[in-house]
């Protein structure tokens, strides 16, 4: 069995897959991937995969009534494709994930949002269903969950539990907002890979957005961050070698090689191979699929089975932030593109950044789960580390100078940034005064106040 893809007969080809990616500025996209917790209106329970209250209804309605393209697996409707190249894929707890198109600024990425937002909202409304943002599912325990017919799913699912304590609410129990950037060169992903690790914690603390568990604050303004750090240590973190001497593509494609492999997909299916070794496949000896060798297919698969807080593939993934409101989900983008799209503006975030040590970077990404922009750092907090990152941000998206019909520029979208940055407050810390005031300790409310 094997699929069409050209097969791997030199370890130089899965450094050469990375590099592919290099683009000229002219061809630079942006793709924004949003995730979202379904849930029926009467008793707020998440939703099943089957039945006339379910994901599957919400796919079908996207699909008959908006061009969405079915996409199945043993039958069961898993996702969704579009000519633009967008699809809307499930989550393994059913969470509905719109993974854009590529688009050129930012202008498009909140048409493409509010678009599907509103799609959804008119396929949902009928079915007694809504959709709200949130890191991490702010009332259900992990046991109230549903779980997608997918059976990639079903590999990870019973292997996260031998890796660590808080996989299974990682799958379950998240949602994120992410955006995808291109890169020229070696050298210019060297610097975007470093200035994003380096600041990851920023978005972090700016997107803070999962302050409950079970109806209840849980002591951390991003549970969601939190849990990466207690889910499979081979695979996420703060990656410290993109910060040594001599890292490029070969350096990423050798940690890769590392990696615990999940599954390999053959004909539709995908073959568990989770902790086996890509190595050993290279070699004919994977025990999943014994004398076979792997295609540039199965390392393209690799590669999105590994998750740190930036990851590269043929373009550079922010992983930070937890999702949020539809102007929040606008704002990510935003922030990214403009910190690693103009070239003063990255230059200026790299002399912010380049002698944070490796002790400052991991008291970032450790600290600030709990205490989001009110963390300390140096002389001052994360808020102020902030105010600077925006501010550089800022005057990247202004030299752009990519305006809508109404003549604003993409600097529009940073404006809930700057808001909590003003009052040194995240989203989080919102949510828990409306929990502690006019929800009066019921998380039910945040359903229908935070809904899209």
């Amino acid at each position: 069995m094997s699929d069409t893809s050209p097969g791997i007969t030199c370890p130089t080809q899965l450094s050469q897959w990375l590099a592919d990616g290099c683009k000229p500025r002219e061809h630079w996209h942006i793709g924004t991937e949003h995730e979202k917790f379904g849930f029926r209106t009467d008793d707020l329970r998440p939703l099943p995969h089957d039945g006339e209250r379910s994901i599957r209804a919400v796919l079908e309605g996207l699909a008959s009534r908006y061009g969405w393209q079915p996409v199945r697996e043993d039958g069961h409707l898993i996702a969704l494709s579009h000519e633009d190249g967008a699809s809307i894929t499930l989550e393994p707890a059913g969470q509905l994930e719109l993974s854009g198109a590529q688009v050129k600024h930012i202008h498009d990425t909140c048409r493409e949002v509010n678009t599907h937002l509103a799609q959804v909202k008119a396929v949902a409304d009928p079915l007694g269903v809504g959709f709200v943002g949130m890191g991490f599912q702010p009332k259900w325990a992990r046991q109230d969950m549903p779980w997608m017919p997918k059976s990639r799913y079903v590999i990870m699912r019973n292997y996260m539990p031998t890796k660590g304590n808080l996989g299974l609410d990682m799958m379950t129990r998240t949602c994120t907002v992410q955006v995808n950037l291109d890169f020229s060169s070696e050298a210019d992903m060297v610097r975007k890979f470093r200035v994003a690790l380096a600041l990851q914690p920023v978005a972090t603390a700016l997107f803070a957005n999962s302050p409950f568990t079970e109806g209840q604050p849980n002591g951390f303004m991003s549970y969601r961050s939190h849990i990466w750090t207690d889910t499979d240590p081979d695979r996420t973190g703060m990656l410290d070698f993109v910060f040594e001497d001599g890292f490029g593509f070969e350096r990423y494609a050798d940690w890769l090689l590392d990696v615990p492999m999940y599954f390999v997909e053959r004909d539709g299916d995908n073959i568990n191979a989770a902790g086996q070794s890509f190595r050993d496949f290279m070699a004919g000896r994977l025990p999943a699929l014994p004398g076979e060798l792997p295609t540039i297919k199965d390392w393209a698969d690799h590669a999105t089975t590994v998750f740190p807080e930036v990851r590269l593939k043929r373009y550079l993934e922010m992983r930070g932030a937890d999702a949020g409101p539809w102007n929040q989900l606008c704002a990510l983008p935003a922030f990214w593109t403009g910190l690693l799209y103009d070239q003063q503006a990255l230059d200026a975030a790299w002399d912010l950044i380049r002698d944070f040590s490796r002790e400052e970077r991991h008291q970032l990404r450790d600290q600030v789960p709990r205490t989001a922009l009110k963390t300390r750092f140096r002389k001052g907090t994360v808020n102020d580390l902030a105010k600077q990152v925006l501010a550089i941000a800022a005057d990247g998206l202004a030299r752009r100078d990519i305006r809508n019909r109404h003549d604003a520029d993409e600097r529009i979208f940073l404006e809930p940034l700057l808001e909590f940055v003003a009052a040194g407050v995240c989203p989080a810390e919102v949510k828990l005064d409306l929990f502690r005031q006019r929800w009066g300790g019921d998380i039910d409310p945040l359903f229908r106040d935070c809904a899209y």
